[in-house]
């Protein structure tokens, strides 16, 4: 039976009470007698996944196919069209602070929170006290691959490969099954491991592990942090977190608004996607965002990012004084009172004991019952009501991050680098009037070109005019002539017609005449032998 889980929703004022005295007792994450200097320089490979076959699949898909990958997976599939800034990935690494799980820019802290990463991926059912509390019974790597693809064993055992002591299968292996999965939501699955196995946990180039979750935030996050801090201790290596989320997550803190929009209050409303529409720095080196995070200001950040909506915030679980992690490969922890100012909340002293030597890897004797230790801590859940204060930084704050120990060893650079979030990142009210006077000078240009049609129209039509007259002239001439030669024809047939009346006429008088002569003959000619006869009798 699954044990019932607790979540408690303290005060501020009662956390900051709980805080102040647990740091007293326990001492911060890193002390004097324990510093390990970091290297003063990094050299790291950001290199990506080549995803034009994802972002195909993704564009091929109709709406419906997508609606349920967005429904199952939030916005994960936004991260294939967002480009990284590898020079910005590699600057951002030089101040990762190990020990406190943050950045350190100039004197600010910053660090990518669950509440964040959750807000961005749009992974609104995440629930907390479940991620971690079931131990599932583990599955071999064959069996999941069988049973996500529908493949049998003796496929599935010729496709698996080991490399670099990872259990993986090559993404083309899987790239027919996602294209043409009779099973939509196999599909679908297959689509979301291939974007967890190039995307987000990208620890063979080219290769996928059979790993998914529906709540992947908490993961994430943790080997975002331990891949960050293995690069910084050894000073160089390859990052394996996901690159596209710290992009857009680092960004989004310099993404300037004078008031927010009210559709980013929105459900529907996607982080991601808005992101992809907007323009940020490009062509930026590796020395620049350097000097620009050396020198940075805490009026140069956007503190609470425009996306951000949560009221309370997460701080704590079970014995723990911050919050344990596990991601794929190892465990570390984060503490979210260090950054309160991410969530628009006064800043106080945090307490950070232990963080330094929480960090572990999935090996080796012992492992497994930090995992269950940190499973059991997760079923009571600490949450802290954010405060809002006209001071962001209490007293005691700025006395403890003035004093503590730090392990960052930053070269300077030979120059002062103008802020690009300053130079190419406009306010909301300043974007506004931009697009105003795009669309001002578009529709001038349009008044304009309608204008020239209009006159062109106008001068085409005086053209047809003038052929239309032209060719009714030239018809009423051919006209006037075919009626006029039709006269003539009819003139001519009515005199033939006359004239051969008149001579069957005369033909047939002269028949007459003719008849009447001789019949005048024989009347004569009768009565003369009539006169003759007496003569003869006498």
């Amino acid at each position: 039976m699954e044990e019932s889980i607790t979540q408690i929703i303290e005060k501020n004022a009662v956390v900051r009470d709980w805080s102040l005295k647990t740091q007293r007792e326990k001492g911060d994450s890193l002390v004097e007698e324990s510093v390990a200097n970091l290297p003063e320089h990094t050299t790291v490979n950001v290199r990506q996944n080549n995803l034009e076959d994802l972002v195909r699949v993704w564009n091929q898909w109709d709406s419906d196919t997508r609606g349920i990958f967005t429904e199952r997976y939030g916005d994960i599939a936004h991260l294939i069209t967002i480009r990284v800034d590898e020079q910005l990935i590699q600057a951002m690494v030089r101040f990762w602070d190990p020990a406190y799980q943050c950045f350190t820019f100039n004197q600010e802290d910053m660090t990518p929170t669950i509440e964040e990463y959750a807000a961005l991926l749009r992974i609104n059912n995440v629930q907390f006290g479940k991620i971690y509390v079931k131990e599932p019974k583990p599955l071999t790597f064959r069996k999941k691959l069988v049973r996500l693809t529908d493949m049998t064993d003796a496929w599935a055992e010729k496709q698996i490969k080991k490399k670099n002591e990872t259990i993986c299968i090559p993404w083309s292996s899987l790239r027919e099954s996602v294209l043409s999965h009779p099973d939509i939501l196999k599909r679908v699955n297959l689509f979301a491991l291939a974007i967890y196995g190039l995307v987000i946990f990208p620890r063979v180039l080219g290769h996928i592990e059979a790993k998914t979750r529906s709540q992947p935030v908490p993961t994430i996050l943790a080997e975002t942090f331990r891949s960050l801090s293995t690069c910084r201790r050894v000073g160089k290596g390859r990052f394996i977190g996901c690159a596209q989320l710290l992009n857009v997550w680092i960004l989004s803190h310099f993404w300037k608004v004078e008031r927010t929009p009210f559709h980013m209050f929105s459900k529907t409303f996607a982080p991601l996607e808005a992101y992809l529409k907007k323009g940020w720095p490009r062509e930026v080196t590796e020395q620049h965002w350097v000097s620009v995070f050396q020198n940075l200001r805490v009026e140069d950040i956007t503190w609470r990012a425009p996306w951000i909506r949560h009221s309370v915030l997460l701080y704590k679980y079970g014995g723990q004084d911050w919050v344990p992690l596990l991601g794929l490969w190892g465990g570390v922890g984060y503490a979210p009172l260090l950054v309160q100012r991410q969530f628009s909340s006064r800043q106080f002293r945090p307490a950070t004991g232990g963080l330094a030597q929480f960090e572990f890897t999935f090996a080796g004797e012992g492992y497994m019952k930090r995992v269950r230790d940190i499973a059991k801590s997760w079923k009571e859940i600490h949450f802290m009501e954010l405060a809002l204060y006209a001071d962001t930084l209490t007293q005691d704050y700025d006395i403890w991050r003035r004093q503590r120990v730090s392990s960052q060893q930053i070269s300077s650079t030979n120059y002062t680098a103008q802020n690009p979030f300053l130079e190419g990142m406009p306010s909301e009210l300043e974007i506004a009037r931009q697009e105003f006077e795009r669309e001002k000078a578009k529709m001038s240009k349009d008044l304009s070109t309608l204008q020239e049609e209009n006159y062109q129209l106008k001068i085409e039509v005086q053209v047809e005019r003038s052929r239309t007259k032209k060719v009714q002239r030239e018809a009423e001439i051919v006209r006037n002539d075919d009626l006029r030669d039709l006269h003539l024809e009819n003139k001519k047939l009515r005199n033939t017609i006359k004239n051969s009346g008149w001579a069957s006429r005369q033909l047939s008088g002269r028949k007459k005449l003719a008849k009447s002569r001789e019949e005048w003959n024989f009347g004569r000619e009768k009565q003369r032998k009539k006169r003759k006869r007496p003569r003869a009798l006498q």
